[in-house]
């Protein structure tokens, strides 16, 4: 496939575009810079990979290209709809899961487990790893620590292959991240239920979501000690999950390659969640974390990593992980990278309010894009919208607590509406773009609750 002269064209406006918003910036305050500078710089990149992927000017990791551009059919579960009106029990346990799944805690969606948000409620600012939501594309691995090692190889070094054992690893420079990680696809069953929209995927509601305090070694280190080489542009992990089998089409395992800006800024290889070693469903020994990116960026149970003098293509950057449908380009969008803006009430779905006494509403907010600067909540439909108090520090790439006096009046049926703005200024919008595979939901949330 060739890209076409129109396409090109974008592609230079676009460009352009960058340009003249960088102009703009320099009226704003510094910190606001600093946020739209790395969005742009995200931007340019994946402008870039998709050019290259369309010219034919790039590699498949491990899968052909044709193979990758017919695989979006095949990738296509059932209609979120249905999906969304009948989760799994909680009293049965997902498929390849270890830890317990209480019902109090956890909603089981086939082989992933979801938090209840509500659950959240006393866990403070970290999320406990009994309570840390799970994603897994086929079942936990039991990998044993002490003979784990990391192979890090390819074209993009100058070197041979670096394989490092986890002692190894952990003798070198250590740092602590405090970071969300999230799935791309959480809030996807609010396509269906809010806007009347059918998706695919795994009927998500807002719980797919857990903080953690991240230890590790830079994967700037890493990489440096391995010999990388200037004119390297691709980073891939690769998990020691089982390959992934959709329709009969075997996609490999997990995989998905970051651009070495990202690699070399704020990534690691965390061996520690919250001040303990990582348990097996998060990754243990070792997993990538990414922060601010999607969930699928921190790759599990990390096995190895290819570094490429070219842009490497997987199905999880080519027919997953990226935007298909109307309003999107055909060849869809580039793939995902930064989380966006959300919030949650700590509340279960008809959650009983007495009437005429003060109940405190409380909630979480957080964005991949720049700290969470305000938080609006409205108790009347969204006609009128009053300022939470914000519980936490606002900080890059973490989630921010907050509290709401409400006094209901009137018995019946009500809705609670929490938005979002972050230090780019961005504010979460009435809905959001339908995109075929549910991603990205970041539109306000109506969360309904009976007032007795």
């Amino acid at each position: 496939m060739v890209v076409s002269a129109a396409r090109c064209a974008d592609l230079r406006g676009a460009r352009r575009g960058d340009s003249h918003r960088r102009a703009c910036d320099r009226g704003r305050d510094s910190s606001t810079r600093n946020w739209a500078r790395r969005a742009r710089a995200e931007a340019t990149y994946d402008r870039a990979r998709l050019a290259q992927f369309l010219g034919g000017r790039a590699r498949g990791a491990g899968t052909d290209r044709r193979t990758l551009l017919r695989l979006a059919a095949a990738t296509a579960t059932a209609p979120l709809g249905a999906l969304a009106t009948a989760p799994a029990a909680a009293a049965d346990p997902a498929p390849g899961i270890v830890k317990p799944l209480p019902a109090d805690l956890f909603t089981v969606r086939g082989t992933n487990a979801e938090t209840r948000f509500a659950a959240l409620a006393d866990t403070g600012h970290l999320t406990p790893a009994g309570h840390f939501f799970v994603r897994n594309h086929t079942r936990t691995p039991r990998v044993d620590a002490a003979t784990w090692q990391l192979t890090v190889h390819g074209d993009g070094l100058t070197g041979g292959p670096l394989r490092l054992h986890l002692d190894e690893l952990r003798a070198l420079p250590a740092v602590t991240r405090t970071a969300f990680l999230e799935c791309a696809g959480n809030g996807r069953s609010h396509f269906a239920t809010q806007q009347g929209q059918q998706v695919s995927g795994t009927a998500w509601t807002l719980g797919a979501i857990g903080q953690a305090r991240w230890r590790g070694a830079r994967l700037a280190d890493v990489l440096r000690r391995a010999g990388l080489r200037p004119d390297a542009v691709d980073v891939l992990p690769r998990g020691l999950d089982d390959e992934v089998v959709t329709d009969g089409v075997p996609l490999g395992r997990v995989r998905r390659p970051l651009p070495v800006a990202k690699a070399m800024d704020d990534v690691i290889l965390a061996y520690e969640m919250n001040g303990e070693p990582l348990p097996p469903d998060h990754g243990h020994p070792v997993r990538l974390l990414v922060p601010g990116w999607t969930g699928i960026s921190s790759v599990k149970w990390l096995g190895d990593i290819e570094v490429s003098t070219q842009p490497l293509y997987t199905p999880w950057n080519t027919d997953l992980y990226r935007l298909f449908g109307p309003g999107h380009p055909e060849e869809g969008s580039a793939p995902l990278t930064r989380q966006t803006l959300k919030s949650a009430f700590e509340l279960d779905v008809d959650a009983p309010l007495p009437a005429g006494r003060i109940t405190v509403l409380t909630g979480r907010s957080w964005s991949g894009a720049a700290p969470v600067r305000r938080v609006e909540v409205s108790t009347d439909g969204g006609h009128r919208w009053h300022r939470a108090l914000l519980r936490d520090t606002p900080t890059r790439n973490s989630w921010v607590r907050w509290s709401f006096p409400h006094l209901p009046r009137h018995r019946g049926p009500a809705e609670l509406l929490a938005r979002a703005t972050d230090a780019t200024g961005r504010t979460q919008p009435a809905t959001t773009p339908h995109n075929t595979q549910g991603y990205l939901f970041d539109a306000v949330v109506r969360h309904r609750v009976q007032i007795v």
